[in-house]
């Protein structure tokens, strides 16, 4: 219990009076608490601090919340959920709404992506691809394939498996040797040729290839699954080159080895298409999602995998359960009736087509930027966009910190940050005039941090 020299009472009943009980995720803390960044409550476009003062939301609040902030749509399904089912268990049983928004995130996926395992979170999703992937093999019989291949610069999550796999040096480097056997492809980004670059770049494609190399090392009779996000999101916003997915899709062909594709950042109208999948023609054998399935609002993630991939463990006695994995709030009734009214509002609203329409017109903002100080590389595709600052001599990331945390107090602005990049990925609802808003609260802060 935090002692009460460490309380701060305040009259404003939507303030805390303690800063310190609250360990906060991926977060300079110190720092936080010296100055803290609070919000307590939100709609439409905009989150508002204690005190009543509007922030525009330039990041969806962490890339989730594509239709907007408290839609009563989404808020009344939720309370009506409530109401009737607060929680059924997923072992062995199952309740309507859950059979119901499988169905419809399965109709969203192209191909024959048909079948669909739900989680919590992006990270449960990552690591139940990869389980599902091993034990694919396992009941194909081939349990050798146990190798996996992620890519340097990628993220997907904080469990085990995916900081295995991810390849963001300090979510790595502090947690031991990780899991065994797992290679990475290089990472797709390179500023000498990609500089400025409005949707896919031309160069880069060829970086596939070097999966060819990896599977000579390890033999492809090993490796069970390659795992990509289709635009690498965290790490700073890297669109994927031109022809480059395609090309793992092939080479996962020939050599019969599962793509995985880590969606949860792209998924739902993020890059102007249901899934990133169907944007570049490609389809995989599994997608993880999270996060915009039901814009943010309760805890959901999952992994839709394709026919065969489910079919494999359809077999045996029919009372004897095919995959050993699950969690208890797999399915949670109010994270469905949550996603049911979501994909309601994203197909009633167009907003996929929406953010396909805007992305030219996101562009050109952003890159209006281009000249201004210090700003070393503009990348843009759907909704989405990374600035790439130049660092102040020895203090690596200070200068994006300080854009962020002047954003919030000084322009009303929220923004994500990365190193030196600063992201942004707004709600799908934004509108051309909090376009032109968000980029010129971002020329002032670039200034003034220069």
């Amino acid at each position: 219990m935090a002692s009460a020299t460490n309380l701060r009472v305040v009259s404003d009943a939507h303030t805390p009076n303690d800063l310190d009980s609250w360990w906060l995720p991926f977060t300079a803390n110190r720092a936080f608490k010296a100055r803290p960044r609070l919000i307590s409550r939100a709609k439409g476009m905009h989150y508002y601090t204690p005190d009543g003062r509007a922030v525009i939301d330039g990041v969806a609040g962490l890339w989730c919340c594509n239709a907007g902030h408290n839609r009563d749509e989404i808020v009344s399904a939720i309370q009506a959920q409530a109401q009737d089912l607060d929680f059924a268990p997923a072992f062995q049983f199952g309740h309507p709404q859950g059979f119901a928004a499988a169905a419809r995130i399965a109709q969203l996926a192209p191909g024959d992506l048909e079948h669909v395992f739900f989680c919590n979170s992006g990270s449960e999703a990552i690591d139940t691809a990869l389980k599902i992937a091993l034990a694919y093999w396992n009941v194909s019989g081939q349990g050798q394939k146990t190798r996996l291949i992620g890519r340097e610069r990628g993220y997907h999550g904080v469990g085990f498996g995916g900081i295995s796999v991810g390849g963001i040096v300090n979510n790595r480097k502090f947690f031991g040797s990780l899991l065994a056997g797992v290679d990475h492809l290089p990472a797709t980004y390179s500023r000498e040729h990609q500089a400025f670059t409005k949707g896919e770049p031309e160069w880069g494609a060829h970086l596939a290839d070097e999966l060819e190399r990896i599977v000579t090392l390890h033999d492809p009779s090993t490796i069970a699954a390659v795992v990509v996000e289709p635009m690498a999101g965290s790490t700073g916003v890297l669109p994927p080159p031109k022809g480059y997915l395609k090309r793992l899709r092939e080479i996962c062909d020939k050599h019969g080895i599962l793509l995985i594709f880590d969606e949860v950042i792209s998924g739902f109208g993020r890059l102007g298409f249901a899934f990133a999948a169907e944007r570049y023609g490609v389809i995989p054998d599994m997608i993880t999602f999270a996060k915009a399935v039901n814009s943010g609002t309760v805890p959901m993630g999952g992994v839709i995998a394709r026919k065969h991939v489910y079919d494999a463990f359809m077999k045996g006695p029919e009372h004897v359960i095919e995959l050993f994995h699950g969690y208890t709030y797999s399915g949670h009734p109010l994270a469905c009736a949550a996603a049911i009214a979501t994909l309601d509002v994203y197909r009633e609203e167009k907003l996929f087509e929406r953010a396909r329409a805007m992305e030219p017109v996101w562009a050109d903002a952003i890159h209006s930027l281009k000249d201004e100080p210090g700003v070393l590389d503009i990348r843009t595709l759907g909704l989405v966009a990374g600035i790439d600052l130049a660092s102040r001599p020895g203090a690596f990331g200070q200068r994006a910190f300080e854009a962020m945390d002047k954003g919030f107090h000084d322009e009303g602005l929220m923004i994500r940050i990365t190193g030196e990049t600063i992201a942004l990925t707004p709600p799908l609802i934004i509108s051309e005039n909090e376009i032109d808003e968000i980029v010129e609260k971002l020329r002032r802060l670039i200034r003034a941090t220069a």
